[in-house]
């Protein structure tokens, strides 16, 4: 059996144990005040706008409608493209483009032969064109000499029009000859049945014509028996 210790062990004992309660007290007591100093670690009391549970409701703004005055392509497909000549059709004939030639169906007319006259016109050119080749613009005339004999316009009787188109390259001869009777002819004279005859026996005549205000480039000579 051990010897039993003294009060003063006791005292000593004691002592140190209040010792450590007291050190282990302060220890807490700086702790705590540790946290507090810094905020503290544990939940906050409420909580902060940013952290709240239910989200903020968000607006999307919708995209802005296209500025018609942007800088953007433009639609190709409703720009109408602009027309050829080619795409508009044949366009009108002009002098450069159509030759007008005068035609007779003989040289030479025996005794009770009346001429046949027409008008030949060619496209020279390299595109088809339209005019008028009707009666309207028409005009025959006969001469001798310097002596004007018979014009077609003198005694001309319902006149009409028609549009003809004339392909690049391309010759067209009137359908219908104008047939000349071998008389003067005179505005004054167109019903009298006793008008002066052209003579014959070899005598030479010419044949000009006119078309849409194209004239011919040279005189059809022919003879008359």
């Amino acid at each position: 059996m051990s010897p039993r210790q003294s009060a003063a062990v006791y005292r000593r004992r004691r002592i140190v144990v209040l010792g450590i309660i007291i050190v282990l007290l302060a220890l807490l007591i700086g702790l705590v005040w540790s946290l507090v100093a810094r905020g503290g670690t544990g939940a906050d009391p409420m909580p902060s706008a940013t952290r709240s549970s239910t989200p903020s409701p968000t607006t999307s703004t919708p995209p802005a409608s296209p500025d018609p005055s942007a800088d953007a392509s433009p639609d190709l497909s409703a720009t109408p493209a602009p027309t050829s000549t080619a795409d508009a059709g044949p366009v009108p004939c002009t002098a450069a483009e159509v030759q007008v030639t005068a035609v007779t169906d003989h040289d030479s007319y025996s005794a009770d032969e009346n001429p046949k006259l027409s008008i030949s016109l060619t496209n020279s050119s390299s595109k088809d064109c339209t005019m008028n080749v009707g009666t309207t613009t028409q005009a025959f005339t006969i001469t001798s000499g310097n002596d004007t004999w018979w014009r077609s316009t003198d005694c001309q009787q319902t006149p009409s029009d028609a549009i003809q188109t004339i392909k690049a390259g391309a010759a067209i001869t009137s359908s219908t000859p104008v047939t000349w009777d071998r008389t003067r002819s005179s505005v004054d004279t167109c019903e009298a049945t006793d008008r002066q005859r052209a003579p014959g026996g070899g005598a030479a005549y010419r044949l000009t014509v006119s078309i849409g205000g194209f004239q011919s480039t040279n005189p059809m000579q022919f003879l008359l028996n």
